[in-house]
């Protein structure tokens, strides 16, 4: 058991509700549209999981290697940092993580298109070779984008349009426009989740050389980039609802707002960077909820 409790650390357990969000949308809208397949939003949930504990397993490896997670980290001790686990075993987790996710991309790849529509099953195999190229090459060697300023765009592009709008299409082989709107703002919450993790670790990234957008900014106007993802993503979630609005059950995310808001408040207030770590916590969990609910209120308009 005391060989498990690293590796279950490593996994970090409190990123997987925000990995799942837009598989969860994605797959309420094909739902509402008459496409959905349980086998489908199975593998496509699997999957996902499975990418988000292999970049979480590479950032350490990154972080850890690098020396970037030293002791004057903020956030919870990571694993090779700690020297429960080595950078060989590391890797070697990696690897074998790598291949559950081919396996399982191949599963979801068979669900969804069956033997048929090569093209489609051809496409979606080179898009999960990027998503591990993305997910390792986040902090992993010398050209790491996590380290150039470039990991908020590529959260907003992973966890938000190729998320939603790749899960749709795997129900549906198609794209539809009532997609967009749902796929930035599920994109613009998950990359507050990351800023306001790099705004926590906004005075060890500086020492590591570790250029984030918050440490490009400066930790107040890395807060009020922060409060224009949360608003944005707000604003773009009534809009959905004004657009697309059939019933009652369409508004019922709303309830999602008062965290939310209450969030921005905090993050206001806040003046020590290291007091930002419980909200990651609170931003990821109403993501998800946000999602889920959205959904949620969407697809009872089908019933």
């Amino acid at each position: 058991m005391e060989n498990i409790k690293p590796w279950i650390s490593a996994f970090r357990l409190r990123t997987l509700p925000l990995s799942v969000s837009g598989i969860i949308v994605g797959s309420c809208m094909a739902y509402y549209n008459g496409f959905f397949q349980v086998s489908i939003f199975i593998f496509a949930v699997l999957t996902t999981l499975s990418l988000q504990v292999l970049s979480n397993l590479a950032n350490d490896y990154g972080d850890g290697v690098k020396g970037t997670d030293n002791q004057d980290r903020i956030g919870p001790e990571r694993a090779i940092q700690s020297g429960k686990i080595t950078p060989e075993q590391m890797f070697n987790a990696i690897k074998i993580n790598i291949l559950i996710v081919i396996l399982l991309t191949l599963s979801l790849i068979y669900s969804a298109f069956n033997t048929y529509h090569f093209l489609y099953s051809l496409l979606f195999f080179v898009l999960a070779l990027i998503c591990i190229y993305a997910a390792v090459k986040y902090t992993v060697g010398s050209t790491a984008y996590g380290y150039r300023a470039l990991g908020d765009i590529m959260v907003f592009l992973f966890f938000g349009l190729i998320s939603v709008m790749g899960t749709y299409f795997l129900f549906s082989m198609q794209l539809d426009h009532v997609l967009i709107l749902p796929a930035c703002i599920i994109g613009l919450l998950s990359a507050g989740v990351l800023n306001l993790n790099n705004m926590r670790d906004i005075e060890s990234d500086k020492t590591s050389n570790k250029i984030t957008i918050a440490v490009k900014l400066g930790i107040n106007k890395a807060k009020i980039y922060h409060l224009a993802l949360i608003i944005s993503a707000m604003l773009l979630s009534i809009l959905f609802t004004i657009l697309y609005y059939r019933s009652i059950s369409n508004l019922v995310y709303m309830v999602v707002f008062i965290p939310l808001i209450m969030h921005t408040v905090t993050i206001i207030n806040t003046k020590e960077p290291k007091l930002l770590d419980p909200q990651l916590k609170v931003l990821a969990l109403s993501t998800f909820a946000l999602a889920l609910l959205l959904g949620i209120g969407h697809i009872y308009n089908a019933m």
